[in-house]
């Protein structure tokens, strides 16, 4: 009896509130549309009311000195220095004495050689920062092309540009997914990735190929398939970001070396510059990066856009109503750093919009800098604190609350991955392009009497040789020569008489994209080399792996097939 009595209360109580119940179910249904609906606003940080609990507890316990710290990325090579060491006793200092907000893996280079991370070292070494850190570092890396670009033993994915050429942006969704739990394995969280440049000028020399394409509808589309992508899997949540705002692709001035500009008026940026970054925006994207360029029709001062005001607050927080994290491009770069030093440097960018301050040549002196701005009046208390939220509450919503640490045991169950080679070889497959024919000459009608020519650009690495083990097992009696660009002229043409008559001339040509080279072109004697191929008379085929605007240097070759990746 007592039992039913107890039921009959609780039934009657439930009859009675009902009203209520329903008025707050209506006002939750109304605020789940309004976080989720497919808009500029779903980019708002935080998205979860759990993110900013979770940055207020972190906050509270900061100092200004703190706060600022947080707003800041350092270099990581993604080694596992010995605790002996110089290197480590400066990680040691930036992470748990100066409380820097995070690293990010970039590639060491040695005697001219890009040298990636090992993925366990990196994730031992991750941890063992983390373990330090008072708050959890978020980690970033440009995973342009997943973790290969910056990770050995991934899988190896082509440029963007190819994802472009394949046209299918399921293959794209999965490359953002799976660059989204490749990240999580190593210990990132922040991808900065995808590339949203239009890539309208040949000439570029520091896009090119990490863009998707010519068309801004066409690389609006794959932005928001990578975007969708890298958001699919609940359990590997990533910051996704797109980069370089208002847009790198039309400019010839490589912002590593020098201020890049963008000469375009409001209109054309508006249609196609622009036009990937609004897409982003309504996809939902983490994070926008900004571009060291001058952009005269927003900010007629002629500044990097990084510490434009007009640009990051006006243009791209007011405009087009992004309110997730804005990070600068590398603050190491020259298109920074010849204009501002780098305390300056960083206290203009946040004076401007920027929320993060990546790679500062000098961390400490940046947040001496951007401290010293405070007390002097330039930057409040209130201004710090909002970019502070932002990226504290990017931390919750990756997690970093709940677990900061890799599980080294399970890196080879995600990296080792036959199912993302294969999407990786597909969409490689997809891309390639035969542009020109004449005559038909390809596909080789006799492989015994063709000439292969491989061009590479480095002596001591590894590319082209995979190219050659396929010729040699598909076409074993081609002739095959291996050339770098140290190579003279007189060895290359000695090469050629050697070879003999060539019943046709294949050459394929590596041409990459390098921060500090200056272009994108066929370089050295490769050019001269080709011109003495035309005079053999035979015909001759030109595969561009790489760089697929090659054929405008050699429009005379009777074959060009392009590949848009390395």
């Amino acid at each position: 009896m007592a039992r039913r009595r107890a039921f009959a209360i609780l039934f009657l109580a439930l009859i009675a509130a009902y009203p209520a119940l329903m008025r707050t179910t209506k006002r939750m249904q109304r605020e789940r549309k309004t976080d989720v609906r497919p808009d500029a606003k779903k980019a708002l940080t935080p998205t979860v009311p759990g993110e900013r609990g979770v940055a207020q507890q972190w906050m509270q316990k900061m100092t200004l000195r703190d706060r600022i710290a947080q707003l800041v990325i350092i270099t990581s090579y993604g080694e596992a220095p010995s605790s002996r060491s110089a290197a480590y006793r400066d990680y040691v200092r930036a992470v748990r004495d100066l409380k820097v907000g995070g690293m990010i893996v970039v590639n060491r280079v040695v005697g001219g050689a890009v040298r990636n991370a090992e993925p366990y070292a990196m994730a031992a070494f991750l941890n063992r920062m983390q373990r330090l850190a008072t708050v959890p570092l978020m980690v970033g890396g440009d995973f342009e092309r997943g973790a290969s670009m910056r990770v050995s033993g991934t899988p190896k994915y082509p440029h963007q540009m190819a994802y472009g050429a394949a046209r299918d942006f399921t293959l794209t969704r999965n490359l953002g997914l799976a660059t989204a739990r490749e990240a999580r394995a190593l210990g990132v969280h922040w991808v900065f990735a995808p590339v949203a440049d239009v890539n309208n000028n040949p000439d570029n020399p520091i896009i090119n190929i990490r863009s998707f394409g010519e068309n801004p509808t066409d690389v609006a589309g794959q932005v928001r398939a990578f975007i969708e992508g890298a958001h699919s899997d609940p359990a590997n949540r990533v910051l996704v970001t797109v980069k370089h705002f208002p847009g790198h692709g039309d400019t010839a001035t490589d912002s590593h070396m020098g201020l890049a500009s963008l000469t375009a008026n409001r209109e054309r940026m508006q249609a196609v510059e622009l036009a990937p970054f609004r897409e982003a925006v309504a996809t939902g994207v983490d994070a926008v990066m900004t571009a060291h360029m001058a952009a005269p029709a927003y900010e007629p001062e002629e500044i990097p856009a990084t510490v434009s005001e007009k640009v990051l607050t006006g243009l791209l927080r007011q405009e087009l109503a992004f309110g997730g994290l804005i990070v600068t491009d590398a603050m190491d770069m020259q298109g920074l750093t010849k204009q501002f030093p780098g305390g300056e440097a960083a206290v203009r960018a946040l004076e401007a919009g920027a929320d993060v301050l990546l790679m500062p040549p000098d961390p400490e002196a940046a947040i001496k800098a951007v401290l010293a701005a405070v007390k002097e009046g330039r930057l409040t208390s209130k201004r710090i604190n909002e970019s502070v939220m932002r990226v504290l509450a990017a931390k919750a919503r990756v997690g970093l609350h709940k677990n900061r640490l890799v599980n080294l045991e399970r890196i080879s169950e995600t990296i080792d991955s036959p199912e993302s080679e294969e999407q990786a070889q597909l969409a490689a497959d997809r891309a390639v392009t035969l542009l020109k024919n004449e005559n038909w000459v390809l596909p080789l009608q006799n492989t015994a009497g063709a000439c292969v020519w491989v061009l590479a650009e480095g002596r001591y690495g590894q590319q082209g040789r995979r190219f050659e083990d396929e010729v040699r097992s598909r076409a074993p009696n081609a002739r095959l020569h291996h050339f770098d660009q140290q190579v003279s002229l007189t060895e290359m043409e000695q090469a050629l008489a050697k070879a003999g008559q060539c019943e046709a001339h294949v050459v394929a040509a590596y041409v990459t994209v390098a921060a500090y080279r200056g272009n994108v072109a066929l370089t050295g004697n490769y050019p001269a080399f080709l011109e003495k191929l035309q005079g053999t008379g035979s015909p001759v085929a030109l595969a561009a792996l790489g760089n697929p605007y090659l054929l405008r240097g050699f429009p005379w070759v009777n074959a060009y097939l392009a590949t848009f990746s390395t």
